[in-house]
């Protein structure tokens, strides 16, 4: 289903992402999770993408799994680094010919034995460039959906971190959404204020299309600290860090902490009408659900 269709039928959507497991046990432990969230309508499931392809047959494998045996409709991740035009074309004609009709584009980071990697030389430079060869994929009639992939790409409301003038970020954004994204999912963020007033500049920018929320729940403080790590700039509000405090070094209290603080964040956002909520998962059900639990949003019964 395009994400146009899929955004249109339901509003606010919720979303999961995921990531491809490193081991056999551990796909089977994420497709344990994918079941009991499904049970819940996901809008659609996100995939990731390793650091320069790293892990494209993976994220591929996974895809076309959740496509074959759910009924959730798949969404990949696709990034610029270290990608030719021909590689790139290959791939979206291996997703077109599966059946997966939308992508997530974005500019991706290349992995950390790259240090010196040097964006001038790339095919994409930046993910507008991708949205724009994704639509021309879609012009090509290649697609078995005749508007071809739906396309979504990366918000982010605290500001992106390789780009501190803000002015200068939302002409980034809009770049890409008039190159043909279909919507924006941002990175995850703590204080609903940064979202909202992120939303609200969108809009004066002429960013007219769906505007996700991505939410991350806290579920340990070694987890925290590695999101802080992964989502450069991330602001930890001093609300949550003393609630965190608070729960010490009890790994459960600390959990509860985090998914209480998450489900209000959703409870504030569905109230200021928000289009969507994607959540960041980490390949595990139970925060999730018990933050549905909180907004009052049970699992269908089966019935």
């Amino acid at each position: 289903m395009h994400i146009q269709d899929i955004l249109a039928r339901r509003r606010p959507s919720f979303s999961f992402e995921f990531f491809p497991p490193k081991s056999a046990s551990a796909w089977e432990h994420l497709y344990a999770a994918i079941v009991e969230l499904q049970a819940y309508d996901p809008s659609f499931v996100s995939v990731t993408y390793g650091a320069g392809g790293s892990t494209r047959d993976a994220t591929h494998d996974l895809v076309v799994r959740i496509k074959e045996t759910t009924d959730i409709p798949p969404v990949p991740h696709l990034t610029c680094v270290g990608h030719s035009e021909e590689e790139i074309d290959a791939i979206l004609l291996r997703y077109a010919e599966a059946g997966v009709s939308n992508i997530l584009a974005l500019r991706g980071d290349p992995p950390h034995d790259w240090p010196d990697y040097d964006w001038s030389d790339c095919s994409f430079r930046y993910a507008e460039d991708l949205v724009a060869f994704i639509k021309k994929f879609n012009d090509s009639g290649r697609h078995p959906d005749p508007r071809g992939f739906g396309v979504g790409v990366a918000g982010f409301p605290e500001g992106h971190p390789t780009t501190p003038n803000r002015l200068e970020e939302l002409e980034h954004l809009k770049a890409k959404v008039d190159a043909g994204a279909d919507y924006v999912c941002t990175q995850l963020f703590f204080d609903n204020h940064d979202f909202l007033d992120f939303r609200d500049r969108c809009r004066h920018a002429g960013i007219d299309v769906p505007i996700i929320a991505g939410i991350m729940p806290v579920t340990s403080t070694k987890g925290m600290r590695r999101m802080a790590e992964l989502a450069a700039g991330a602001r930890f509000p001093a609300k949550l860090l003393r609630a965190l405090d608070r729960a010490g070094d009890d790994p459960a209290a600390v959990e509860k902490v985090g998914i209480h603080y998450a489900a209000q964040q959703c409870i504030e956002l569905l109230d200021h009408d928000v289009d969507g909520i994607h959540f960041y998962t980490l390949n595990k059900s139970n925060a999730t659900r018990e933050i549905y639990a909180s907004m009052g949003m049970a699992p269908a019964t089966g019935d």
